[in-house]
């Protein structure tokens, strides 16, 4: 019994010490990733129109995590119009005629809607609210006082002016609707959805984990170490390798020896764009949490902290995959 308990706390002390040098809970973050690869894996083998039905869900529990971290700065942005116009922009992107000018004549009018709804002052709700006090309650003080929202006189609460609401509001429509509509832009081309699909979504997931196993157990030069301490070149390494890896993997189960003879430079570009990218939307998103002063973008995720925590990686070369695809022609 002696024995097993030692072995049983040796276990425990090793995987805290894992945990600690990944920065999150591996066993949640491993558990709550291979029931997404699940749930993605069959919307793409089903049908490719529910892969474009999930993105737009994932779209939307994204705004909803960015509208509650820029209301703990005082910043509202319209959810509803924002909600709406981007599913509008994801569903007509994938089904109109003339997909890539249909997205940006969408991705134009969203913005127009949204900063006509940013600068109108809305009563967020209590439920809004509810979700702002558990989000500034588990917020790291000195997180806060480093923010460049942060308010000593909390009892009177923090308000923006509208031009804030409305740059607030302008930044997500290019972040999260338009991002994302390049996700389901190389879905209209090149003859193969479901290889063009894995490729924009898991090859960043493998750089970000490539980045993590590489940063964990070989991190000694810090990438960047105010924005984010746990980044290293050790792990943007792991990303390159992890994402050339995987694009070679798709290639090879997906294209035939005639594409290879001309194309075989085109995995070695994707690999090193999507890690070196990859990371930098890593760190842009650890820009954005310090800026607002909180942890984490979200807490829909378990391990992982957030959708937006999830998919930073994913949305930011989500336009340079889809030009990379359709410059090749693949």
């Amino acid at each position: 019994m002696t024995h097993t308990g030692d072995r049983h706390d040796e276990a425990e002390e090793a995987l805290e010490a894992i945990n600690k040098r990944t920065g999150r809970n591996m066993p949640q973050a491993v558990a709550t990733g291979a029931v997404l690869v699940v749930v993605i894996l069959i919307c793409l083998l089903i049908r490719i129109d529910f892969f474009v039905v999930l993105i737009m869900l994932f779209m939307i529990l994204g705004l909803w995590e960015l509208r509650i971290d820029f209301a703990t700065a005082g910043l509202h942005i319209p959810l509803l119009t924002l909600c709406i116009c981007s599913s509008v922009s994801i569903l007509a992107t994938y089904y109109a005629p003339e997909h890539f000018i249909t997205m940006m004549l969408c991705i134009m009018a969203t913005i127009l809607l949204v900063t006509l709804s940013a600068s109108t002052r809305i009563n967020v709700g209590t439920r809004v609210s509810v979700a702002v006090a558990r989000k500034l309650s588990s917020a790291d003080s000195t997180a806060r006082l480093e923010s460049s929202y942060n308010n000593t006189d909390q009892d009177e609460g923090i308000h923006q002016s509208r031009l804030s609401n409305v740059g607030a509001s302008m930044f997500t429509v290019l972040y999260i609707p338009l991002l994302a509509c390049f996700l389901v832009l190389p879905l209209t081309f090149g003859g193969h959805p479901v290889a063009h699909a894995v490729i924009s979504i898991f090859l960043p997931a493998l750089s970000d984990i490539g980045g993590l196993f590489f940063g964990a157990w070989f991190g000694k030069h810090k990438l960047s170490p105010r924005i984010s301490p746990k980044k290293s070149l050790e792990g943007l390494l792991g990303s390159m390798l992890f994402s050339t890896a995987g694009a070679f993997a798709v290639f090879a189960s997906t294209y035939g020896s005639e594409v290879w003879g001309s194309s075989w430079w085109v995995p070695i570009l994707l690999g090193v764009m999507t890690g070196i990218i990859g990371t930098f939307g890593d760190l842009c998103a650890s820009m954005l949490k310090r800026d607002i002063g909180i942890k984490d973008m979200g807490h829909l995720l378990r391990g992982h902290g957030g959708v937006l925590d999830r998919v930073d990686s994913i949305l930011l070369t989500a336009p340079f995959i889809a030009l990379v695809l359709f410059i090749t022609s693949l």
